[in-house]
């Protein structure tokens, strides 16, 4: 095999693009696959978990690898598509190897393990070679950080042992860039163990954004196993609407509790959603769209659509209402359009430019007549409000998508089609 020869960190893989000979891109690199053996024998490397356009992972044997480099990865192009499971004898790296803690074989001090690394054996097989390891402490605390080193693989014992309350730091730091659906993707396919491990690990706005990609079984699992605190905590943190599908999914009793653990006015806005039948305007919509009186400025406006934890279809229009802006809010005046917003002078009012030709939805307005009114007016969101005019909230194309798609389209979207089990 061609492959680079030198010793490559495996964390410093994680993300990187891989590419056929013809310099096409087939995916990108999520884990590396090794056998550990006895002996001491250095874990053999068998192959890398590939993330291909379609989100689903797929394995790579090492003799389809040509080069392996820290930058980007070529393989001959002959990749299998199907979907890849692990096997009982395999361990990855970046999902289970880093944040263990394990010990010195000289005098059983306890390390944590930092990062891994491989090299190419003389046998033209790859090998773990080094494990970089911290002394001291764990690394989910990272505060009074001990000494770092770089050891040979048989300087340590304890890989074969299980361990309860296994660290996440170092993993997620080698996925701190990926977008909440990709971050899902990778808990999705990690042990229930290691994706409690995880889901403890992140804080509670990173694992809102998190649950809300996941399937729902994957949702009331990790929900599950939270300290009921921080479940209401993360409850809080997700879009109401997303909260509530999941709310929705646990016993009464569990549900009740956590709706009683969070913040008054953040439970009630779930509590309303929860009123509504699941597939209608109001059992879809969000009750946190962009809500502005006619007096605000279409700079203020601006200044509101520039906030980045607004989705871009809640971002796509501001909603002119009486006051008050909270949802319930007075009477509902018109859609300014964020086209419009970018047409006109900073100073104008948004009172001014209003869009009142289009009619607003009632919350009991069923799904299809939902997706007619998005698609007959080429609409990205639409408000939703009641016999009053008030606004109740707003119903955006990917809520829409949510529920006309399966019900496990999340699952099939996280695997991939097929479900095929690799060949050797």
């Amino acid at each position: 095999m061609g492959a680079s020869s030198g010793r490559v960190f495996i964390s410093h893989l994680a993300g990187v693009a891989v590419f056929d000979p013809n310099g096409d891109h087939v995916g990108r690199l999520r884990d590396v696959v090794v056998m550990l053996r006895t002996a001491q024998l250095p874990p053999r490397v068998l192959g890398l978990v590939v993330e291909v356009a379609t989100r689903r992972r797929i394995f790579v044997p090492m003799t389809r690898v040509t080069s392996v480099e820290t930058g980007e990865v070529i393989t001959t192009g002959l990749v299998n598509m199907r979907r890849f499971e692990q096997r009982p004898s395999e361990t990855l790296v970046l999902a289970e190897m880093l944040d263990r803690r394990v010990a010195l074989a000289e005098n059983d001090e306890s390390v944590t393990v930092l990062d891994v690394a491989m090299a190419l054996g003389r046998g033209r097989d790859w090998l773990i070679s080094k494990l970089f390891v911290q002394k001291g402490g764990t690394s989910a605390l990272r505060r009074r950080r001990g000494e770092t080193i770089t050891v040979d693989w048989n300087a340590v014992v304890g890989f074969e042992r299980p361990e309860d309350q296994q660290g996440a730091a170092n993993l997620l730091a080698t996925f701190e860039q990926l977008r909440p659906a990709d971050l899902a993707n990778v808990l999705h396919n990690l042990s229930a163990k290691r994706r409690a491990e995880v889901a403890a690990a992140l804080d509670d706005d990173r694992l809102a954004d998190v649950l809300e990609e996941l399937p729902e079984d994957d949702q009331v699992e990790i929900l599950g196993q939270l300290q009921e605190e921080r479940a209401a905590d993360v409850l809080e943190a997700m879009d109401p609407d997303d909260a509530a599908d999941l709310i929705s999914e646990l016993p009464e009793d569990t549900a009740e509790r956590l709706l009683g653990l969070m913040e008054p006015e953040e439970a009630e806005d779930v509590r309303r959603l929860l009123t509504y039948v699941e597939d209608t305007a109001g059992g879809m919509m969000t009750t946190e769209p962009i809500v502005l009186e006619p007096g605000a400025t279409i700079a203020e406006a601006l200044a509101q659509v520039r906030n980045a934890d607004l989705s871009p279809a809640l971002a796509s229009q501001v909603y002119v209402c009486r006051p008050p802006t909270e949802t319930p809010t007075g009477k509902y005046l018109g859609t300014v359009h964020f086209q419009r917003l970018l047409r006109d002078p900073p100073f104008t009012l948004v009172g001014a430019v209003l869009d009142t030709d289009l009619m607003p939805l009632r919350p009991d307005t069923p799904l299809a007549e939902v997706t007619s009114f998005l698609a007959a007016y080429n609409m990205v969101a639409a408000p939703v409000v009641d016999e009053d005019d008030h606004l109740l909230g707003a119903v955006t194309v990917d809520d829409v998508l949510d529920h006309l798609l399966p019900e496990d389209w999340r699952e099939g979207a996280i695997h991939g089609d097929g479900s095929v089990r690799r060949g050797t």
